[in-house]
């Protein structure tokens, strides 16, 4: 396989599941609006800081409202986080690679883009946002179905997966970062009850809740949240289990050790940490080093291959 299908191919599926994260994000965050009492007042600055856009994003608005932070993660294709940019660049790849994967994912992913383009200004009114953000969703789970079912698992598919769970590790980290710090500011005594309400939208921004609560038979907490979406091996979207799905695609390619000796010394401080011991101050600087570490196997990946 030629490096520069390769390349393509593990930027087809970043850019697609990050258009798919994007949605849920602001999905989630918009519902929780109704959750909360009036006097509690939800910022959606945090929604920019999670995509480390806030200069950029205060250069060409000035205030963090939420008709602005909407417009700006979902269609303004300035931001090249937006889900608009990334469809964009998911449909550009594989416009270029579609004589290697089946032809009905390639028309589902220029479908994905040119309906999300058509109907983009829909989505700043909460009356058809949910519609908008879910057709994304589903439009990206479609594709990723396509290609699980049709495309021949070979070192195209283990690039797409490697792809894809990167970009997974990278945003299970940022959501956690930012909305555990910054999603809720503080509140009242007679308010805390609504402080769980906090930890179940982190764990609905990653669709971690049902399979949180079949796993963990307790209240939520923190701890709890933070083992699971961080450690857990056999759920989808844990850091730890986009982890080992990198890992298993690297083995079947050649010239890997490089890079699974990077994967493995993430795993190990993974494993290692006390995360019951952490505050937000050491929580965050312990993400930031995971953060490091997602880059520093995806710049070993292109260096690698690409």
């Amino acid at each position: 396989m030629l490096s520069s299908v390769a390349n393509r191919i593990y930027w087809m599926a970043r850019y697609l599941e990050r258009a798919e994260n994007t949605a849920r994000l602001i999905n989630v965050n918009t519902h929780l609006l109704l959750d909360l009492p009036k006097r509690v007042r939800l910022g959606w600055e945090p929604i920019v800081d999670i995509s480390s856009r806030r200069d950029y994003f205060y250069n060409l608005y000035d205030e963090a409202d939420e008709r602005s932070v909407i417009r700006f993660m979902v269609s303004d294709t300035r931001n090249p986080d937006s889900i608009l940019s990334a469809l964009n660049m998911a449909r550009e790849n594989t416009r270029t690679i579609r004589d290697i994967i089946p032809r009905e994912a390639w028309e589902q992913v220029n479908t994905l883009h040119l309906n999300s383009k058509a109907n983009a200004r829909s989505v700043v009114t909460q009356r058809h946002r949910y519609d908008y953000l879910r057709s994304v969703i589903l439009g990206v789970q479609t594709v990723s179905g396509m290609l699980a079912g049709t495309m021949t698992h070979d070192e195209g598919y283990d690039f797409l997966r490697m792809g894809r769970n990167l970009e997974r590790a990278d945003m299970t980290t940022r959501i956690i970062d930012v909305r555990s710090a910054t999603l809720l500011p503080d509140m009242p005594e007679d308010l805390t009850p609504f402080e769980n309400l906090q930890w179940v939208s982190v764990l609905k921004s990653l669709t971690a809740y049902q399979m949180y609560r079949r796993n963990v038979h307790q209240r939520i907490r923190r701890t709890d949240v933070l083992k699971f979406l961080l450690l857990q091996e056999n759920f989808p979207r844990s850091f730890n289990h986009a982890l080992c799905q990198v890992g298993n695609c690297l083995n079947n390619l050649p010239r890997k050790e490089k890079v699974l000796q990077i994967l493995t010394r993430l795993q190990k401080k993974l494993l290692q940490a006390k995360l019951q011991e952490f505050n937000q101050e050491k929580l965050h600087a312990f993400i930031d080093e995971l953060q490091l570490g997602v880059i520093k196997i995806n710049d070993s990946i292109s260096k690698n291959y690409f």
